[in-house]
């Protein structure tokens, strides 16, 4: 039975082994008028044992304590409760304990200490992106009503707007950037539709270097804006590209970045599903919430890796995030980008380590990427006829909506003598839903 909530306030429940920090903890968020503290544990037995009794929209979890730490806890809250949130504390920063808590179902990790203006901006953002997912995902609400014996409230229709397909790879050098602008100039020829690629990357973004494209407005203007986005607005800091696409630029400096919310990158991508068909986002390879919120929106997230051992395990370790976050396996395609076959690895071995198929292989070509990039002027708009550029309009093909991607006739697929994977692209049977872009050698 669940218990009545004030929906004005975020309910909070502390779990930490040292009382002082308990206490801190209530002292920082004492002065907040929308976060109020239910309760406290000492352990994370206490905290599983409080968050069935309790309810709480957000629980805020030390990661080291004796018994049960909070890895294990929140484990055990996250399955039992999927609405509740895990925020983790620790002092410990290391890219091994972020990895871990999110695994475990955490949403945001904090590194004491923290101030009180920290602490309460991450609480917000949490519950935020919580009733974002609640609102995007209804089936958790269904699903506990058909338990109940209740009757099934209607699902909202899914909103017919533009679709989001977010490039992405937790290792960097993988070359997202580059196939990102070229796949968004690929959509805008083989659609003939609206197109807009956007710099997620908000550190350290790339995409005006590739596409040379000086641009004075970038996302940061948006965020700096008085009122919430608009069209008028996002036209004015939108860059035309002579390809025809638009292109919404990184901020201009690092720190920059921190100014941008997922509830910013909501807002803004949400606009742009209203204004363009198809809205590419170039990400940048931390996780963090604006990335997350991409990930939640995005209709398609396109994983790159490269055929080696490290670019490999971290794939792998997206994969078990991405099942924590519940999406669905379809949502996400494997394409292994500049494959040249000599690192003894072809895409039968990936499929087998990482226990999900690979849609599409990419083959290397060095050389055209150097050029495009000191030209400033994209692959796929100089060297239409080399494999790569036919490797990204292949993928175009593929990412285009059911409604107007035509029938793709299966092909036999030819093997040159030594290599692993054909040596044109090929469709082989679509419930494999493997392609080959490009050639491997």
């Amino acid at each position: 039975m669940s218990v009545p909530r004030d929906s004005k306030k975020i309910r909070v429940l502390i779990v930490d082994d040292i009382p002082e920090t308990r206490d801190n903890l209530k002292k920082l968020l004492y002065f907040e008028d929308d976060i109020e503290i239910i309760g406290a544990a000492a352990n994370g037995r206490e905290g599983v044992e409080q968050s069935a009794a309790l309810h709480p929209d957000i629980v805020l979890m030390d990661i080291n304590m004796p018994g049960m730490d909070g890895i294990q806890a929140s484990e055990m809250i996250s399955q039992a409760d999927p609405n509740i949130q895990v925020v983790m504390m620790s002092v410990q920063g290391e890219a091994d304990y972020l990895r871990r808590s999110m695994l475990a179902g955490a949403r945001e990790f904090l590194i004491k200490p923290f101030s009180s203006e920290e602490l309460a901006h991450s609480l917000r953002r949490v519950n935020q992106l919580a009733a974002t997912r609640r609102a995007l995902h209804p089936q958790t609400t269904v699903e506990s009503a058909a338990a109940d014996g209740g009757s099934l409230p209607s699902l909202p229709q899914k909103p017919k707007g533009g679709k989001i397909i977010a490039l992405y790879s937790p290792k960097g050098g993988v070359g997202v950037t580059t196939i990102a602008t070229n796949l968004a100039i690929a959509l805008r020829d083989e659609t003939r539709s609206r197109v807009a690629l956007v710099d997620m990357s908000l550190q350290f973004g790339d995409v005006s270097v590739l596409l040379n494209l000086p641009s004075s407005r970038t996302i940061a203007d948006i965020i700096e804006a008085k009122h919430d986005p608009d069209e008028d607005l996002l036209n004015g800091v939108l860059a035309s590209h002579s390809s025809g696409i638009k292109v919404l630029v990184a901020p201009p400096r690092p720190e920059m970045a921190e100014l941008v919310t997922a509830e910013h990158v909501r807002k803004i991508l949400t606009l742009m599903q209203k204004m363009f068909d198809y809205i590419v986002v170039d990400t940048g390879k931390g996780i963090n919430d604006p990335l997350l919120a991409v990930f939640d929106l995005a209709e398609q997230i396109v994983l790159l890796s490269t055929a080696d051992i490290s670019a490999l395990k971290d794939a792998k370790l997206f994969f078990e995030v991405t099942q924590q976050l519940e999406y669905p396996a379809a949502k996400t395609l494997l394409l292994l980008n500049r494959y040249d076959g000599k690192s003894g690895i072809n895409a039968r071995d990936v499929e087998g380590n990482i226990k999900h198929p690979v849609t599409g292989v990419i083959a290397r070509d060095d050389k055209a990427t150097a050029l495009a990039l000191t030209r400033g002027i994209p692959v796929i708009m100089t060297q239409r006829g080399i494999a790569l550029s036919q490797a990204v309009y292949a993928m175009a093909r593929m990412l285009k909506r059911e409604e107007e991607a035509a029938p793709v006739p299966a092909q036999p697929a030819k093997q040159t003598a030594g290599a692993s994977t054909p040596s044109k692209m090929t469709m082989q049977k679509p419930k494999r839903r493997f392609l080959i872009f490009g050639r491997s050698s």
